[in-house]
């Protein structure tokens, strides 16, 4: 296991995340450092990430997990919703939220719970 993961593992406290990118798209991590992690997400010290190129970017939701497989959960569900179902969550419309919730239409359905699991490296747009 590496250092990183060992590392979230032992902290008593995990914080789910979105940031939103210069470029207007979303970006969902998972870190036991928010602080830390905001300033590595803004630095170009990381060439190949997803927000190297997309800077500066900004913290818009966050929630804190004392349970590790709660939060990385919470992260892989939160990386496969629309826009419009994240930026409910970020605006604590809890209407809104539930309304985007709904599955309109049984494909729909089908292939989101046959869909292989979310690489949480990824920025979500």
């Amino acid at each position: 296991m590496s250092n990183s993961r060992t590392t979230l593992l032992q902290s008593k406290k995990l914080y789910v995340y979105i940031l939103k990118c210069a470029d207007d798209s979303y970006y969902t991590g998972i870190t036991n450092n928010i602080e830390l992690r905001l300033a590595q997400h803004n630095s170009k010290v990381i060439t190949d990430s997803y927000t190297c190129h997309r800077q500066p970017v900004k913290i818009v939701y966050c929630e804190m997990f004392t349970e590790y497989l709660k939060a990385i959960e919470w992260e892989k569900r939160i990386k496969g919703w629309s826009r419009r179902k994240k930026e409910a969550l970020i605006n604590g419309d809890w209407d809104k939220l539930k309304e985007f919730s709904k599955c309109i239409n049984e494909t729909r359905a089908t292939t989101m719970c046959t869909a292989a699991p979310f690489d949480s490296a990824q920025g979500d747009t």
